[in-house]
Parts: structure tokens; sequence; C-alpha cells
């Protein structure tokens, strides 16, 4: 299921995001990890984390940097990637 959000709503939510000292269990900043195994990993690892902590969802966000939480863009697009001939993100 998608839930579209407003431009808006979610620069707010990074914002927020940005606040917190360091990543979480929970909370992942990348810059331009396109590893599809890697990224399977986090995926699996943040949910399992956030149901841990009682979060309704976890944050995986591309264009961030890591110690700084800088914003730096990124040339991942999860859209457009692929693994094989399937697409990464559905």
């Amino acid at each position: 299921m998608t839930i579209d959000r407003s431009q808006e709503y979610l620069a707010g939510l990074v914002r927020e995001l940005l606040k917190l000292p360091n990543e979480t269990e929970w909370v992942e900043f990348k810059e331009n990890n396109d590893n599809p195994e890697d990224i399977g990993e986090y995926i699996s690892a943040l949910s399992n984390a956030a149901a841990l902590y009682g979060k309704t969802c976890a944050f995986m966000i591309w264009g961030i940097q890591d110690e700084t939480h800088d914003i730096v863009g990124t040339r991942f697009s999860p859209s457009f990637a692929k693994v094989g001939s399937e697409e990464l993100e559905n």
C-alpha cells in the first residue's frame, strides 16, 4: 500500500529526523548507496527495529551525510533502479 504525502509533509519529516543526534535503529541516512543487497538488508533491519521500538515505520533517507546530517543530495533513484530485469522499488 502506497501513501501519498505532500512535498511539504515530507520536507518537514526530514527536518525532524535530521534533529536526531545520531542515526537510530529505525532511521538510516545514506548518500549514494545503490547496492540492492545492502538496501534489502537495511530495509529488513530497519523494519524489525521499528517494530521492536514500537514505531509505526522506519526511515532510510538518501542524500544525507551520515556524521554531519548535512543535506548533500544523491545520484541514487530507487524508482529507476533494477536488480537484474526487475525493479528494485515495488
